[in-house]
């Protein structure tokens, strides 16, 4: 009697393509011989199951023939032999053990290093960061040569397709394993995952395809801003070599304190002193708000440490949303004699 490779996925007859990619990528990792309780016979059967039911033809004739289909004259499964096996596959389910087996080697061959990210610090005045500004940011950082256009080559004649890789940055090998035999794919050694190899570097970036070099960056401050914030410019970091994508800039925000004005959220605080007469009898003063000079009434009898708010004077908040307020304090001064 042939094998349910339904049953040993755990699916229905109607399950989907991605009904059966995730079943097996659920039962081979449960099952991993390399894992503590893995089943080694077990595992097989669980790739065995995939490699018919994740191919829609061989489902098909699976379907209709059942297991037996592939015994007349086409070779039968045995483990990894003769199995079109997708190594991506196995490299995304096990992580750790894909090093061991080469699964997924040739992502990571592909995949390039992106350019380091940068942090900055950017020194703001009180006021700079209540409306928001543009600064503009010097930075000294890793960008693409431009003599070469960042191909690295003195020239495009100069930059040659790998010979030993055929242009594809791996290389593969057959190597038998527990499992059987199988493809290992692994970072090509001439062209260091490339594809390409350089007959004559770049004189000015020594066939890098980046250089150091002093550049100037125009940035928007948001209102609202407030100390210690970061703001993060997706690219603006290091570029990475040969075409890989740039590092991220951070820039951590220092607001300097203002002699006058303290932020609590998007409120100000401050302070104003008044005589005992003007608290006693009552009085219109000058105060000082980000604006600028504004009328303050102070009521008759106000008493020291009463506070005064200022609708809509404080910091603009973050996203256009309106502005805080302002908060002025009284300090009632005392003489210290009386004249009689």
């Amino acid at each position: 009697m042939g094998q349910d490779y339904y049953k040993i996925l755990g699916l229905e007859r109607q399950a989907s393509a991605e009904d059966i990619k995730q079943a097996f990528h659920k039962k081979a990792h449960q099952h991993h011989p390399d894992k503590t309780g893995g089943d080694a016979e077990k595992f097989k059967e669980i790739n065995e199951a995939y490699q018919v039911l994740s191919n829609p033809q061989k489902r098909a004739q699976y379907d209709q023939f059942g297991s037996t289909f592939n015994q007349s004259g086409r070779g039968g499964f045995n483990g990894f032999e003769g199995m079109n096996i997708n190594m991506d596959d196995l490299g995304d389910m096990f992580g750790g053990f894909g090093d061991i087996f080469g699964f997924g080697s040739k992502k990571r061959s592909q995949r390039q290093q992106p350019g380091h990210d940068l942090e900055v610090v950017l020194d703001l005045t009180f006021e700079e960061a209540v409306f928001g500004t543009d600064k503009a940011i010097k930075l000294n950082k890793q960008v693409v040569c431009q003599d070469c256009q960042g191909r690295g080559g003195a020239s495009s004649a100069d930059i040659k397709t790998c010979h030993t890789c055929q242009g594809r940055g791996y290389i593969t090998k057959m190597q038998r394993t527990i499992l059987g035999a199988m493809q290992m794919q692994t970072e090509c050694p001439d062209c260091q995952g490339q594809g390409q190899t350089i007959t004559k570097p770049c004189s000015h970036c020594a066939g890098r395809g980046v250089k150091r070099e002093g550049t100037e960056l125009k940035v928007k401050i948001p209102a609202g801003i407030d100390n210690g914030e970061t703001i993060r410019l997706s690219g603006q970091g290091e570029v990475g070599a040969k075409g890989a994508p740039a590092g991220d800039l951070y820039l951590k925000i220092r607001v300097q304190p203002h002699r006058h004005f303290q932020r609590r959220g998007y409120d100000i605080l401050s302070e104003i002193d008044i005589n005992l007469s003007q608290a006693v009898l009552g009085d219109k003063v000058e105060v000082a708000t980000i604006d600028g000079q504004v009328d303050l009434k102070i009521p008759s009898g106000t008493q020291s440490g009463k506070t005064f708010i200022l609708k809509n004077r404080g910091v603009t908040k973050l996203q256009g949303r309106g502005r805080g307020d302002q908060l002025i304090t009284i300090k009632v001064k005392i003489p210290t004699s009386l004249n009689r």
